[in-house]
């Protein structure tokens, strides 16, 4: 097999917020996770400094926060001030205790070098509130600004990206709404934040659905500057049962069929130069949460909050997480020209990078993932192309024979000249050679992958998983271990 690469046709720049990150108040991904006061290992402000150092290893780019589902039912006033009030939290059915709010992710943001990216109730809330919630982050005068430096913040924040609502569309969020509720609310709300801060980007929560997009785009769209898409490929909420290795491979056949779709709606409207794609939710695995959005919620707290520990068993998140994220970064990489960010979901607990415990952390699969692409990778996109590709045959998601491609690569040049190209063979048992031809003579292969395709990290195995490195000659082909993600750094 032989990868050609012409360094002198670039195809797009993409956005570094395409590594961006999500935070939810949902099981320990804020207290006990990033946050955890009472821990020795965090700073004066109640910060884990073992996760923030690893947050900024990856150049965090930008967190959207506070939901996710949370958000939909979410009061960020209780949430500011000297005087906050625990609340019952009615998306997840816990207490909230308001100990982390605005002020604190502004904080996080800032210790991390990270964009906010508030993500707005559009649920029980209204515009006006979310408006209020903009003044409080945005604005030298008036009411809430006064609140904001009255709580201790002279500065505005400065929010630059400010999501209208989350999933919307769904009948599993609190203050879902029909297509035309949406396209309306959503105008109303725009134009209010649109008043207090011109220079705020919007998004709202679209589908690749046309009847819901078109919707909101012949209402809202001439707000707009984003629109929001989500995906949990493996969507097991209710039965954590996990995809094996072959399966979620196979999902990645027609990874990027929600962006083309959203891409066509945007065409179709006349609004592709206005309006990016923000991929602001996704990973493999949906979170395990049984119990919660059926009519009559379980009572029993051993069916349906108890079960959320079993996010925490670090043997679910193996080479498949890994090399099935790298797939997925690849695909954003190709799709630069409007996708424009995305936030993997979660950063710290669930089915996050980053693992806590109160002695330090654990670094999943998925983290070594973004530490290679963001680290190695390039900025500009350039031609590559392959004659022959090698195929494998998996049982697929319908359950008949389908033929996945074994390698998936993208080229790219990095500010330093280098060309980087990433490398995924996702044969779960074959090594591939590849030859290069247009990027030089001798390089560095910078390498993720492990003993088989079910080896993970773990407290007691922190580095099943972890980057190799090796300089090579590439005028010789290039050997790629089974289930692998590398990439290619040429001299």
């Amino acid at each position: 097999m032989e990868l050609y690469v012409n360094q002198n046709r670039t195809l797009a720049k993409r956005d570094e917020m395409i590594f961006g990150h999500f935070l939810e108040h949902f099981h320990r991904q804020i207290y006990g996770g990033v946050f955890d006061p009472c821990n020795p290992l965090s700073d004066t402000d109640g910060f884990r400094t073992d996760v923030l150092e690893a947050l900024k290893k990856i150049r965090t780019p930008i967190i959207r926060w506070p939901g996710g589902c949370f958000v939909s039912a979410y009061d960020w006033k209780e949430g500011v001030g000297k005087n906050r009030q625990p609340v019952f939290d009615k998306a997840w059915r816990v207490e909230e205790p308001n100990t982390f709010g605005t002020d604190e992710y502004a904080l996080l943001c800032q210790k991390l070098g990270a964009q906010m990216y508030i993500c707005s109730n559009a649920g029980t809330g209204t515009a006006e509130q979310m408006s209020d919630w903009l003044e409080y982050t945005n604005l030298e005068v008036g009411k809430y600004a006064q609140m904001r430096k009255e709580n201790g913040h002279t500065e505005p924040y400065k929010v630059r990206y400010f999501s209208i609502g989350n999933e919307n569309y769904g009948s599993w969020e609190i203050g879902a709404k029909e297509k035309h509720e949406w396209a309306r609310l959503v105008t109303e709300a725009a134009k209010m934040l649109k008043r207090v801060d011109p220079e705020v980007q919007l998004s709202a929560a679209a589908l690749s659905d046309a009847d819901w997009t078109m919707e909101l785009l012949t209402h809202a769209g001439r707000y707009l500057n984003w629109v929001s898409i989500h995906r949990y490929w493996d969507p097991i909420h209710t039965t954590n049962d996990h995809a094996s290795y072959e399966k979620a491979m196979s999902y990645t056949c027609k990874l990027d069929s929600e962006i083309q779709k959203t891409q066509g709606l945007l065409v179709a409207m006349g609004l592709k130069k206005q309006i990016h794609i923000a991929f602001d939710e996704w990973n493999l695995q949906g979170w395990y949460h049984p119990g919660i959005h059926s009519a009559i919620p379980e009572t029993d707290e051993t069916k349906w909050l108890t079960p959320r520990d079993e996010n925490d068993d670090n043997s679910q998140y193996t080479l498949a997480d890994a090399v099935f994220t790298a797939c997925v970064l690849n695909m954003f990489l190709r799709h630069a020209d409007c996708v424009r960010m995305a936030n993997f979901a979660p950063s710290v607990n669930t089915r996050g990078m980053i693992f806590t415990h109160k002695n330090g952390i654990v670094l999943r699969s998925t983290y070594h993932i973004f530490d290679l692409f963001v680290n190695q990778m390039g900025e500009t996109i350039v031609d590559s192309w392959m004659p022959e590709q090698p195929v494998m045959t998996f049982t697929g998601p319908e359950g008949g024979p389908l033929q996945i491609p074994v390698l998936d690569t993208v080229a790219t040049l990095r500010a330093d000249g280098k060309t980087a190209i990433s490398l995924i063979n996702k044969s779960p048992a074959d090594t591939v050679q590849i030859s290069l031809s247009g990027c030089g003579k001798s390089g560095t292969l910078y390498t993720v992958t492990g003993e088989n395709i079910s080896v993970y990290n773990d407290i007691e195995h922190p580095d099943s998983v972890k980057i190799t490195q090796r300089t090579l000659s590439i005028t010789s082909p290039v050997t790629l271990p089974p289930h692998s993600v590398s990439v290619l750094v040429c001299d």
